[in-house]
């Protein structure tokens, strides 16, 4: 049973991606079929942030549904993680045309979105997927130094990983993956164990390497 103050949350996040679906305040939402908000548990533990929703995302209005998706179902079972226990989304919630990067513009306008999901949801992990995730927390770093090494930022530990996407390209990048996703149960422990300060998860104060 959700107690009241948990069930608030769940009414505010539900309100929040309701509001996400009329947004207009990029370009991205002239080409898009539909807004994907994000989904999965709204008192999640870990929270995934991927890059944008692609073609199957938009038809759906789902995040991580495609290919790419399939391989993180693949990747959160090898950490002993079901979809229905973490929250997954992405920097920007509306599909670049052609599956293009997002530009700084675009992330920029669409973080408020993604400030006011982890401040709901109010995780003890969260999981990068990619580069464009990554830069928010690590601005100029490249994922293939920092990848698999978690960091503490504001009593968030920050678990950058490789996007999923990226071992469909190039195969020799699952068992990296795999390898990183196998270290979140016991990351996960260690997260548990420390206190999250109040609004943690949206903040940005100095970084702290494991």
């Amino acid at each position: 049973m959700i107690d009241p103050a948990g069930q608030q949350v769940v009414t505010e996040l539900e309100a929040l991606n309701k509001q996400m679906t009329g947004c207009a305040a990029c370009g991205l939402a002239k080409g898009r079929t539909q807004v994907v908000p994000g989904e999965g548990n709204p008192h999640a533990e870990v929270v995934f942030i991927g890059e944008g929703p692609g073609f199957h995302e938009d038809q759906q209005g789902r995040p991580f549904v495609g290919p790419a998706g399939q391989f993180l179902d693949e990747l959160l079972k090898a950490a002993g993680l079901r979809r229905s226990e973490v929250y997954i989304c992405n920097i920007v919630k509306c599909r670049p045309p052609g599956n293009r990067d997002p530009y700084p513009i675009e992330i920029q306008t669409c973080s408020k979105w993604l400030d006011s999901q982890l401040a709901l949801v109010h995780p003890k992990v969260i999981v990068t997927l990619g580069r464009y995730s990554l830069a928010r927390y690590l601005p100029g770093q490249s994922i293939s130094k920092v990848h698999g090494k978690p960091l503490v930022k504001d009593g968030v530990t920050i678990v950058p990983m490789l996007h999923p996407a990226a071992a469909l390209h190039q195969a020799s990048l699952r068992p990296t993956l795999l390898e990183d996703f196998a270290q979140l149960p016991q990351i996960l422990k260690a997260a548990r164990a420390a206190p999250t300060p109040a609004g943690a998860a949206a903040g940005t104060q100095q970084l702290t390497l494991f």
